[in-house]
């Protein structure tokens, strides 16, 4: 229902841009009744004191009062943003940026653009925020629990030849992981498989009978005691498919809280034991310079190093 504000040129709020929600047809006396009962996420209170801090404006620009009628067709633009974000433990780092790009480190748990219950806290607005650019779009995400590279783009109408490389498995892209070492298993390999949202739960895919439409390349690269690094290449680009495949292959990566079971739902942290999954290298000749591009991530695992609590998964 709730989308980005279109004609009406709106500035960020520390990185975070309007969004734009229609009023349906429907009976709502005012603007408070209507975003109380149909954007729950802030409560009734929450959404009077915006609308008295003159937090919430119509088509034209004007702040609306709580009070104010809300007719069929009205479009208000708002801010998400939550008064109870949480802090994230680590922060982003800029790899690279130029007119065109810019390559961000992202740490765990940070989304790579607003959603759940972090806003000013994701990636996309900080680095609007941090840059001063306010038209910054990001050319592909990874997982909230994934730390590593993502790649935005700095001009708008570029956006698209970027993301056309994604699309095209034009880029090379390498993971690496923490999981158990098995040394009865054989890599490297390529794992195929069809994946599948779970119709139960929406925050995880699952595996299921047909056609492949993930592909994986995997390769041990170190044993470390009980555990080994793991040199991960998604071929696809499926929700969650390097995690899945190397549980499919009993190797579940170190800190997974969904594969191969659910430990717990969607949004819950534990900071203390991420998920040992991270983007390490992004290559790729760039659409609009014609330059071989490549970059490398300088975070470290973990459990590459020897720092894991109890040494378990």
């Amino acid at each position: 229902m709730s989308r980005r504000a279109g004609a009406l040129d709106l500035p960020l709020r520390q990185g975070v841009a309007a969004s734009t929600v229609a009023v349906p047809a429907g009976a709502w006396p005012t603007v408070l009744d209507f975003l109380a009962e149909r954007l729950p996420a802030l409560s009734r209170a929450d959404w009077h004191a915006r609308l008295a801090g003159g937090e919430v404006l119509d088509e034209t620009g004007q702040r609306l009062a709580p009070d104010a009628p809300c007719p069929h067709g009205r479009r208000l633009h708002y801010w998400r943003w939550h008064a109870q974000e949480p802090a994230l433990p680590g922060h982003e780092a800029i790899v690279f940026q130029d007119e065109w790009l810019v390559v961000a480190d992202k740490p765990h748990f940070m989304p790579v653009t607003p959603s759940g219950r972090f806003a000013r806290q994701s990636l996309l607005a900080r680095l609007r925020h941090r840059l001063g650019l306010p038209q910054l779009s990001p050319v592909h995400r990874i997982d909230r629990d994934t730390a590593g590279l993502v790649l935005l783009a700095v001009q708008p109408h570029t956006r698209d030849a970027y993301q056309a490389l994604f699309r095209a498995r034009a880029v090379h892209k390498q993971y690496e992981a923490v999981a158990p070492h098995r040394p009865d298993l054989a890599l490297p390999r390529r794992y195929a498989s069809r994946l599948e949202p779970d119709p139960e739960r929406f925050f995880i895919s699952r595996e299921v009978p047909g056609e492949p439409n993930s592909v994986s390349e995997l390769a041990c690269a170190e044993v470390l005691g009980r555990h080994a690094l793991f040199h991960l290449r998604p071929v696809t680009g499926q929700r969650h498919q390097l995690r899945l495949h190397m549980a499919a292959l009993g190797r579940p990566i170190l800190g997974d809280a969904f594969y191969p079971a659910v430990r717990h739902a969607a949004g819950v942290d534990d900071w203390q034991r991420p998920l040992q999954l991270l983007a390490r290298a992004l290559a790729f000749t760039d659409p609009v310079t014609g330059q071989a591009r490549a970059f490398r991530s300088s975070l470290q695992l973990a459990a590459a190093q020897g720092r894991w609590p109890d040494g378990g998964g």
